[in-house]
């Protein structure tokens, strides 16, 4: 087999024809990627504004493999409430039986004479059903062989595991602000701080806890979990206390000079120990920010909030009934790729709204 180059006119050789594309690719490569030479790129043909690996380089370029990702605020939403997965999968609405006592007091059942022949009053209870509506959700990724093979050149940017990578962010943090603010545009999918049924209290907290005087800090700590028992008729203690970020960056200053070796933040944390059987876990949660927390809540947007509440499956949970998922990859041409990530959820169910309580200021 022969080889004819129309620009230097004359018949190669195969073993001609390997040695010249080693001379000009080896003239062409170093560290990095291959990369043209001037030559090749006169007159800037390829835009910094171009494809996404599309960029101007010169000789002196070396392009690294590594790839940095954007950063965004997660938390995860198990460790402040129960996320429930797998249950009731593929169904449109989920339903939580309330039992409810229905019977009379206690002291109807005195028997005040010997022989009670009078009719004995009856103890019952009734089921309320909770409904939790559930969402379907499904976004799909798509790539041609252009995407497959262009990624093959680079080397070092891969768009098709980027945009999974992409697609999988955007439920988890999709997920994540459903769990604390609710859907905005659908009252049916309540956030963990936007319970319309939860009772608020705009009068211990007025200002940062950090920012507080000793003596003022003494009279929040002494009254926080009376306010809580006071709320729910002494049925039920907190476990969890929310506190927003920029309050809780600042509560490891001490209490008091009188006291320089113990925090803010140890003194609370311990008061609560003392108080309450296995104690209160103090969570920061940016979404307690005004900035964060932008969709509508009880007394409205731009207020810290702090929630207390008892973390507990009988009082708030969020349902994943189909957790995210993705389909086999399909094609109608051969040329162009896609698949489906699909998955269900809900807001966050409050079945015991007095067993939470919102402050803000």
């Amino acid at each position: 087999m022969q080889f004819y180059n129309a620009k230097e006119k004359r018949v190669f050789t195969p073993a001609e024809f390997e040695t010249a594309m080693q001379e000009k690719y080896n003239r062409r490569s170093f560290r990095g990627l291959e990369l043209l030479n001037s030559r090749d790129n006169a007159a800037g043909d390829i835009s910094a504004s171009g494809l996404a690996y599309q960029y101007a380089t010169d000789r002196l370029t070396y392009i690294r493999s590594r790839v940095v990702e954007q950063t965004f605020y997660e938390i995860a939403p198990a460790d402040y409430m129960n996320v429930l997965v797998g249950e009731g999968a593929f169904s449109a609405q989920i339903v939580t039986n309330l039992s409810i006592k229905t019977a009379g007091s206690f002291k109807q059942g005195k028997l005040l004479t010997a022989n009670q022949n009078s009719k004995f009053p009856v103890a019952d209870a009734a089921v309320v059903p909770a409904y939790t509506k559930i969402m379907n959700w499904g976004v799909a990724t798509e790539y041609t062989i252009f995407d497959v093979n262009q990624a093959l050149f680079t080397g070092t940017w891969d768009p098709i595991e980027m945009k999974q990578r992409a697609r999988k962010k955007e439920f988890d943090l999709g997920i994540q602000e459903i769990a604390f603010l609710g859907d905005a545009q659908d009252t049916d999918y309540p956030g963990l701080l936007t319970q319309s049924a939860v009772n608020t209290n705009s009068n211990r907290i007025s200002a940062s806890i950090s920012g507080k005087s000793a003596a003022d800090f003494a009279i929040f700590v002494g009254g926080i979990i009376g306010d809580y028992l006071t709320n729910c008729d002494y049925t039920a203690m907190p476990n969890k206390f929310l506190i927003p970020t920029d309050d809780w960056a600042g509560l490891g200053v001490p209490v008091s000079q009188t006291y320089p070796n113990i925090s803010m933040a140890n003194y609370l944390k311990q008061t609560f120990d003392a108080l309450v059987t296995g104690g209160v876990e103090i969570l920061p949660c940016a979404y307690c920010i005004p900035a964060k927390n932008k969709t509508a809540i009880n007394v409205g947007t731009g207020y810290h909030f702090y929630v207390l509440y008892r973390d507990d499956i009988d009082t708030e949970f969020m349902e994943i009934p189909v957790n995210y998922t993705v389909t086999q990859v399909g094609t109608y041409n051969n040329f162009q790729f896609q698949d489906v990530a699909y998955c269900q959820y809900s807001g966050v169910t409050c079945l015991k709204p007095l067993e939470i309580l919102y402050y803000y200021y």
